[in-house]
């Protein structure tokens, strides 16, 4: 008896793991060198960072389920509430995530899928308004 096959997942379709592992991997390099924005995240080493969103995007695009094993529930904008998150930072994370994208070998239509979830991601973790004086706060951990 032949089972159909069931629809490939866009994790699949990106390559899987090792295109998570590159994205995140070249986000967070330019994250290290960009000082003004790397300040927003409170730990010595990006690596854990690096692990959380690699295995959230994973998990979002159909992939292994581990970061909800590991960390429960996204809450995406709950984690990110603490933190001063304007037009301003959210277009240097995009600008940084669009840059490691272009170090990928994605196709243009799957490159497309992924760009406007990240913008609309971005774009809804916004939690304060640009006019607003600046305060510090604590740093960033998805």
């Amino acid at each position: 008896m032949n089972r159909p096959i069931p629809p490939e997942t866009f994790y699949d379709a990106v390559g899987g793991h090792a295109f998570f592992a590159q994205l995140t991997h070249e986000f967070y390099r330019r994250v290290a060198a960009d000082a003004d924005f790397r300040a927003m995240y409170p730990e010595e080493d990006l690596g854990p960072a690096e692990d959380r969103l690699r295995m959230f995007l994973e998990q979002y695009w159909g992939g292994p389920s581990t970061y909800q094993e590991q960390r429960g529930h996204p809450r995406l904008r709950m984690r990110h509430m603490p933190f001063r998150i304007t037009t301003v930072q959210r277009d240097i994370w995009l600008g940084h995530m669009r840059a490691a994208l272009a170090t990928t070998a994605i196709s243009p239509e799957l490159e497309e899928i992924l760009l406007d979830y990240l913008t609309r991601a971005a774009d809804a973790m916004r939690n304060t308004p640009d006019d607003a004086p600046a305060e510090p706060r604590k740093g960033l951990q998805l």
